[in-house]
């Protein structure tokens, strides 16, 4: 696939792929969509990817995706949607995502995701749909929520976040879904 040097499109969901994401598709430098959910894929999110920097749809979700995410998704600063939910994705959310500014649509949810949200997320202005669900992160919400004006949806539930729910969650006057359950939240 590698050679396949003018494809815009690889969309290979709902397949039986297994084994790892080749590091060759870095060579696809004009790749706009790259969907390769609910496989079979393992192994790391290799970190090539992050030369794919035309990428507009970077979607993984449903594999068996296992390691950190790769600091190097922060120079994918034309992606609009990532998704990689229901894997098995370690580590911290890496800061460098809030290079990201152009996202509508950020779903990790349904990993094994610690650390806390990274105040960087605020950068994400164009943000709709905010899904970190289901993880293990911990630490507050970051107040910098509360500049992503466009969010819609916010499902941080089932996770261990701590402290009080930031005011500024008030700024969301579009959201129109807030999940905040199954956490360790104070205050109201």
């Amino acid at each position: 696939l590698g050679g396949l040097i003018n494809l815009k499109d690889l969309v290979l969901w709902g397949n039986e792929l297994s084994g790892s994401i080749p590091s060759e598709l870095e060579n696809l430098d004009v790749l706009l969509i790259l969907d390769l959910s609910e496989n079979n894929l393992n192994g790391e999110i290799p970190p090539e990817i992050g030369n794919l920097t035309n990428l507009e749809t970077l979607a993984l979700s449903n594999n068996q995706l296992t390691g950190e995410i790769p600091v190097e998704i922060g120079q994918l600063v034309n992606l609009t949607q990532l998704y990689s939910s229901f894997n098995e994705l370690t580590g911290e959310i890496p800061s460098e995502l809030g290079n990201l500014v152009n996202l509508h649509a950020l779903w990790i949810y349904s990993n094994q995701l610690t650390g806390e949200i990274p105040s960087e997320i605020g950068n994400l202005t164009n943000l709709s749909w905010l899904r970190l669900n289901d993880n293990q992160l911990s630490g507050e919400i970051p107040p910098e929520i509360g500049n992503l004006t466009n969010l819609i949806s916010v499902y941080l539930h089932n996770n261990q976040l701590s402290g009080e729910i930031p005011s500024e969650i008030g700024n969301l006057t579009n959201l129109t879904s807030l999940r905040l359950y199954s956490n360790q939240l104070t205050g109201l």
